[in-house]
């Protein structure tokens, strides 16, 4: 399994006591693809950049997917650019992905049984893979499921590489929150325009 895929499966396990902003899902997972790249050596890193590598299949169609979508021109990438750029529409990606798999299921719903639920996780060895690795404090994916919002951030040093992507997820996940309180704020000032006319 991908690291990628193992926070997909940390975060639909955890989502069902407490809830996960897609949008801080999606700049992790696409954090845990650079990880994923660098560990297939598909890419490497010059200080913040992604230098694409010689383009073979890593036998994951997600992560080929990843591969193919790496900017192969000078001056290259930032990581928080692909951040940014290839989390969209990230975490719906995984979810299906999973369920393709047959690592998910979609429960039924009780008065309208033809409209589907909550996907959730099936027993299977990848989710047990996913949950031991969490449980293991592995760094890498404890610092992810952190940016994500599902967990604590674990103490500790990362090596150059690891701190580079995780200072950019952790970056991007405070700035999109910043948006969103942004557009709070801004909501709240129409409504009490509105309200006082």
């Amino acid at each position: 399994m991908t690291t990628a895929r193992d926070l997909a499966i940390v975060a639909l396990d955890v989502a069902a006591d407490k809830p996960v902003e897609q949008g801080d899902l999606a700049l992790a997972l696409a954090g845990a693809e650079v990880f994923d790249l660098l560990d297939a050596h598909a890419v490497a890193l010059d200080g913040d950049r992604i230098l694409p590598q010689a383009q073979s299949p890593t036998g994951d169609r997600l992560l080929d997917e990843a591969a193919d979508a790496l900017v192969r021109q000078e001056p290259y990438e930032t990581v928080e650019d692909w951040l940014w750029r290839r989390g969209r529409g990230l975490s719906a990606a995984y979810v299906d992905d999973l369920e393709r798999r047959g690592l998910t299921t979609r429960s039924r719903g009780r008065r309208i049984p033809l409209r589907t639920g909550r996907t959730e996780l099936v027993e299977s060895a990848a989710r047990r893979e996913a949950e031991e690795r969490w449980a293991a404090g592995e760094p890498v994916l404890a610092a992810l499921v952190a940016a994500a919002g599902i967990g604590d951030e674990p103490a500790g040093e990362h090596a150059d590489e690891a701190a580079t992507v995780l200072a950019a997820v952790g970056d991007a996940v405070m700035e999109l929150e910043a948006v969103r309180q942004r557009k709070v704020i801004e909501n709240a000032a129409f409504d009490n325009v509105w309200r006082g006319y």
